[in-house]
């Protein structure tokens, strides 16, 4: 598999960046598989090899062919848990922050997968060897509720609840400026951004996506969103918001690069699920708390303000 892209103007200001720094921005891997890459010789500069030092130049088309994936035995790790609801099919986890969902290029443990595997076997056989039973995915810095499905009959029902939109997700989200409207629903499509491929966009070319906030509270600089995304497109809340021109508060992609509120991740929590049982049909509520260095937070904003 290879991706081919074009530098545009904006990525040589002031001189040019390194190649192994513009790369991560069109392909999901990080800085350092980047120069990996360049070194083995799998980036080509119009034609050329080249050293990860060199500085792009606007209209450079660069080629980065990248190695075939092989689905590799993922390996349970006794990490620690934070169960929030287990019965006989389903196990919902409290992700925290900082942790990946399952293993990818540049990630190949110390998942959320891995951990799951140590805690209960059985999900191996659940869905693509490398998912575990893994229902649905958060972005790595973004806490909260995650569904995993014990046996496949399982997983195929929460599934088509997602599908049908018939699963109720709740987000606490702290954005940058004084939000207004208070509330009200955002439907703009959103795809693969043409610049930059790792990040998505609102796009006239993208897929649906539909996301109902209201404020909860105000600050002088910010303010704190409910947010209910009704469709699941990738980096959905996160794209919204920034587009309204209110991104969340610690986002180095969509938002501000210097945030000195939060620096290890961005504020955004998947606080609250409501489904329907796929062995009872009873509708359950499943519910994570603020993490910590959230809830730590508003408090300074509270007392601030």
């Amino acid at each position: 598999m290879s991706v081919t892209f074009t530098v545009e103007e904006d990525a040589v200001t002031g001189g040019g960046e390194r190649l192994d720094k513009v790369i991560p921005l069109h392909v999901d891997v990080s800085r350092s598989v980047a120069q990996q890459l360049i070194k083995g010789g799998d980036v080509r500069i119009n034609g050329q090899l080249s050293k990860p030092s060199y500085r792009v130049q606007a209209g450079d088309e660069i080629r980065v062919r990248l190695p075939e994936e092989e689905p590799a035995q993922v390996l349970p790790e006794a990490i620690p848990l934070d169960v929030v609801y287990e019965d006989d099919v389903l196990l919902v986890v409290n992700k925290p922050a900082g942790m990946v969902v399952h293993p990818a290029l540049g990630h190949p443990e110390g998942t959320l997968v891995n951990a799951i595997l140590a805690h209960c076997p059985q999900v191996a056989d659940v869905g693509p060897p490398d998912r575990a039973g893994i229902v649905h995915r958060l972005d790595m810095d973004t806490s909260g509720l995650i569904l995993v499905a014990k046996d496949e009959a399982t997983r195929q029902a929460l599934q088509r609840q997602f599908k049908r939109r018939q699963v109720e997700k709740t987000y606490l989200a702290l954005v940058e400026g004084q939000v207004q409207p208070k509330e009200g629903i955002v439907d703009a499509p959103i795809g693969r951004d043409k610049h930059h491929r790792k990040r998505m966009a609102v796009v006239r070319s993208g897929r649906p996506a539909r996301t109902r906030y209201r404020a909860l509270e105000y600050f002088p600089r910010q303010t704190l969103l409910e947010v209910h995304p009704y469709t699941g497109r990738t980096h959905q809340v996160r794209v919204h918001l920034a587009w309204l021109g209110y991104p969340l508060v610690g986002d180095p992609v969509y938002g501000h690069r210097r945030q000195p509120l939060l620096e290890e991740r961005h504020f955004l929590h998947a606080s609250e699920l409501i489904i329907t049982h796929p062995a009872t049909g009873e509708p359950i509520t499943l519910e994570a708390p603020l993490p910590p260095e959230l809830d730590v937070v508003l408090r300074q904003l509270r007392r601030s303000r």
